[in-house]
């Protein structure tokens, strides 16, 4: 990326270093009345006291902004910056994640409710009725939130930002219109036909998601680019349906009208057919009528087959992954850019916490500690940090390439060893040690665990032709008890050998563990449970339909099925409903998840491909989409820092000419 791309029009500016404000500056504040220093003080040293407060509080939150890739275009002032850290908050976070899922869910119990046991309409009772004013109350108590939300979300940023931001304003309108809807409904004693808030709830979710945010981004960005691919898609689909039509017409003779009849009797069959068939969910069936009257109809339906299903839909994913890498790509150079900019910005801010310091070149060493001391992140970069530090303690200041440096600690990978063996003194209790914590005695495990499972397969394979009364399960009970007796005896050796922080530093531990655990009281309480999971069986389904429905359609196998019922009980055009619910998921959404899959897999492949079995196991990679794309991320350069911190709606740090 070049500067002048970045900058635009101020890229052939003449770029001016930092410089500190005077003392009479910092009091009385600049001409814009947008100030960041105090502007009264009783004295001297209170004023300047006050003054290197705020400096501090001002680093903290820009590098807690840096290390969460936020943006800094934010109020600085004190009070601004209490809100601001209160805001972002875990308990803060939390409640606000908490208050969307209970929206959402508000779905699954409100007029009209599909929370039954059974999806049957033959057999399902009467659904509960919530009375009126209760989901409602619940509703409006969440609105309420989601506008205070935006409230402060609007003041941190200021107004000029606020009508730059189109997810903020789009906020403002989603919750302006869920109000409105929820006045109607409470006047007409929610006895309304349409409640417009619940078509637009998911919006909550999606604004308060940067990763769904970037996702939808990149969506709206693909589509172009593969509008040739759907075009070809569509002529392709077209072409094939007038090819059957004509290939398969009405006849006189009734038994080789069967093609015709169900999957070719006219265009709107035809295309649904056949688009079907792009996503090999009715095949063979759609072709098995013709070939059974001539096998070389079977050209037509391979033909379709190969060029659309294999050809097209692959280029497709390939197109969708091309474009998702890309835009991931810019987005993580974004991310980097934010976090240079914060770094940048607590630099400038703390070189004017030393009044000595009038070209803003240094910043004191105690100073970055204060900050450090203050800034909430993950001990494992605060430590890293903190030895990166101490290295200029005797000099007792640093400059703007050390400040940088120290912070490039958040950007490596965090390797996390797992604690050394636990030490003693016997040769025998050593040389066991060795042996039940080698690499071997897992796969020997692993082993056994696969050993239970085909013992299992074989009982349940003998089993199969008997009934539930006629089954012996004492063999089954007896092998299940073995097995378990080793687990437990794996889990305490690995216990001695590693020590209890050892193995619960390894995940496949604790999950073992918890298995182990499970089994032993499944084979302590079994007839209990046996008994329960009788009783419960009926309770298997409380599933909310519509959810079921669209689930069954994404995994694409039969998905024909529910677009036919739908049709037949309402309009041919129900059709396009499940066609876009189709392409938006499977095609769009799925290829989305395994193009972040592949990204994943290719990195932690590359990172490990050179490691021993030992070391992989002995150390544990903690990656992020950020750490993904480093090496092919292209750092910012100084003037592109100055350049954005000048435009800086609320940071206004005096500039100096060099």
């Amino acid at each position: 990326m070049d500067s002048k791309s970045l900058l635009g029009d101020s890229a052939d500016a003449t770029y001016r270093d930092y410089g500190c404000r005077s003392e009479e500056e910092r009091i009385v504040g600049d001409t814009t009345g947008r100030r960041i220093f105090p502007a009264t003080c009783d004295s001297a040293s209170v004023c300047q006291q006050a003054d290197e407060d705020l400096y501090i509080q001002q680093a903290v939150v820009l590098i807690e902004d840096a290390i969460q890739y936020r943006s800094i275009n934010h109020r600085v002032d004190a009070s601004s910056l209490h809100l601001y850290r209160w805001y972002y908050a875990r308990i803060c976070q939390w409640g606000l994640g908490l208050t969307i899922a209970v929206v959402l869910l508000l779905a699954f119990v409100e007029r009209p409710s599909s929370l039954t046991v059974t999806s049957d309409s033959r057999y399902r009772s009467p659904p509960w009725e919530p009375p009126c004013g209760l989901t409602e109350s619940i509703e409006i108590m969440c609105l309420i939130i989601f506008t205070l939300d935006l409230a402060v979300k609007s003041y941190l940023i200021g107004w000029d930002e606020f009508r730059k931001n189109k997810w903020l304003v789009s906020y403002t309108i989603v919750i302006a219109v869920s109000i409105i809807d929820w006045v109607l409904s409470i006047s007409m004693i929610c006895d309304e036909k349409l409640r417009v808030r619940r078509l637009i709830r998911p919006f909550f979710l999606l604004q308060n998601s940067s990763l769904m945010k970037k996702t939808l981004k990149c969506i709206k960005r693909t589509l172009p680019e593969i509008a040739s691919v759907i075009l070809l898609l569509a002529l392709h689909l077209c072409l094939f349906t007038m090819i059957g039509m004509l290939l398969f017409p009405k006849t006189e003779d009734p038994i080789k009208n069967e093609e015709w009849k169900v999957y070719f009797r006219n265009l709107p069959t035809s295309l649904t057919s056949l688009l079907v068939l792009l996503t090999t969910a009715n095949n063979p069936d759609v072709m098995i009528p013709a070939y059974s009257q001539n096998r070389g109809y079977a050209i037509f339906f391979v033909a379709f087959s190969v060029i659309g299903t294999y050809f097209l839909m692959n280029l497709m994913t390939a197109i969708i992954y091309n474009q998702f890498r890309g835009y991931l790509l810019m987005a993580v150079q974004t991310s980097i850019i934010r976090r240079r900019l914060g770094i940048r910005a607590a630099f400038q801010v703390l070189s004017c916490h030393n009044a000595e310091n009038a070209t803003g070149e240094s910043v004191p060493v105690d100073a970055v500690l204060q900050v450090m001391s203050r800034i909430q992140m993950q001990s494992y970069y605060r430590e890293a940090i903190l030895l990166a530090i101490r290295q200029y303690e005797t000099e007792g200041f640093m400059n703007r390439e050390q400040f940088g440096q120290i912070f490039d600690e958040l950007d490596k990978d965090r390797i996390k060893e797992h604690p050394s063996l636990p030490q003693y003194n016997s040769v025998g209790l050593q040389k066991l040690q060795v042996i039940f914590s080698h690499y071997f005695f897992t796969i020997f495990g692993n082993a056994v665990a696969l050993a239970h499972v085909v013992c299992i397969c074989t009982v349940l394979v003998l089993n199969s032709e008997k009934s539930v009364a006629e089954r012996d399960n004492h063999n089954m009970e007896i092998i299940n008890m073995c097995f378990i007796i080793y687990y437990l005896f794996e889990m305490c050796v690995k216990i001695f050998a590693l020590s209890w922080r050892g193995y619960l530093s390894y995940r496949n531990n604790i999950f073992d563990g918890f298995l182990t655990i499970v089994l032993l009281l499944m084979a302590l309480v079994a007839s209990t449970l046996l008994d329960l999971v009788k009783n419960l069986r009926a309770f298997a389904g409380i599933l909310v339909a519509a959810i079921i429905l669209l689930y069954n359609i994404m995994i694409i196998n039969n998905w024909q099925a529910f677009m036919e019922a739908y049709t037949r009980y309402t309009t041919e055009w129900s059709k396009i409903y499940f066609v876009c619910w189709w392409f938006t998921s499977s095609v769009m959404w799925v290829n989305l998840f395994v193009a972040l899959i592949l990204e994943n897999f290719t990195y932690k492949w590359d990172r490990s491909h050179s490691c021993s079995v030992t070391d992989v196991e002995r150390i544990r990679y903690e990656t992020s989409v950020q750490l993904i794309f480093k090496e092919q991320v292209k750092e910012p350069t100084e003037e592109e820092l100055l350049c954005q911190l000048q435009q800086h709606p609320h940071l206004h740090l005096h500039w100096g000419n060099t």
